[in-house]
Order: C-alpha cells, then sequence, then structure tokens
C-alpha cells in the first residue's frame, strides 16, 4: 500500500489557502451538521440498514469531479475513513493526496480521549447545510 501523507488540520487549512480542495468523506448527515468552510462532500461510507455500507460510488463521483492531479486533502471525524478513502484514491491513480489526521471532530486515544484536536476543535473556518454544488447530491450527479 502506498504511503499517505497525514497533516494536521491546521496543515491542511494552510494547503486551503495554496488551493488545495478539501474532501469531506463523512455521511451527509454528518457533513451537513458541520464541515471545514469550502469543503465538498464525498461520502467513503454510507448510514444504512444499522451501520456503515461502503458507498458504491465514491470512486466514481471522484473521477467524474476531479482531474488525477489533483490536489486533495480527505478528511472525515476522527481520521480513520479518510485514510482509507485516501488509500483508495491513490490505488485509482490520483497523484496528490494527503489524509487530514484527526479529522473533524479529533483522533482519540484507546481509552476514548481526544489525543489531537480535530478541524472543529482547533476553531478553524467551519460552515453548516449543503452548499451548492458541494453536496454529495450534486457531487453525485455528476458521477451519473
Amino acid at each position: 500500500m502506498a504511503e499517505i501523507t497525514r497533516v494536521s488540520p491546521q496543515e491542511a487549512s494552510e494547503k486551503l489557502t495554496e488551493g488545495w480542495t478539501y474532501v469531506d468523506v463523512r455521511t451527509p448527515q454528518e457533513f451537513e451538521a458541520g464541515h471545514p468552510a469550502g469543503a465538498v462532500n464525498v461520502p467513503f461510507m454510507l448510514a444504512g440498514g444499522g451501520g456503515m455500507t461502503p458507498n458504491p460510488d465514491f470512486a466514481r463521483a471522484m473521477m467524474a469531479t476531479y482531474p488525477k492531479d489533483a490536489r486533495l486533502i480527505v478528511g472525515c471525524k476522527t481520521g480513520v475513513r479518510s485514510l482509507k478513502a485516501a488509500h483508495a484514491l491513490v490505488a485509482e491513480g490520483f497523484t496528490t493526496v494527503v489524509d487530514q489526521r484527526a479529522g473533524w471532530d479529533g483522533a482519540r486515544s484507546p481509552f476514548g480521549q481526544v489525543a489531537e484536536p480535530g478541524w472543529s476543535r482547533a476553531g478553524l473556518p467551519v460552515e453548516q447545510g449543503q452548499p451548492a454544488g458541494r453536496s454529495w447530491e450534486d457531487v453525485k450527479k455528476k458521477g451519473e
């Protein structure tokens, strides 16, 4: 498996000012409740059937939306789903993908304590809702 560069929330925020795109891979419900300002929602997993299931449209939507050399920051809630999503993107041929470790909420210790604050806890710019053109519904249509 390819080595994925993992960056802090602050480093991810700095990359956004350099033209990188933040892809929030959480569910549409999680994204709507709050996400990094300017983020695009492309869920890696979807809620349903009492748990989480892989999103069958993830790779297709990403390839329809971004060129393989797009500079992408991938983030989720705690950094687990986003790392898996980053590996999936590299496997599809994306060449410039970093994972925002600690995600939206924060990386947790084995005992459940926040080991590294995530985007929202770091006081970085946030927004709520489903912004036009950046919601999962809008992105999914590009891959159809």
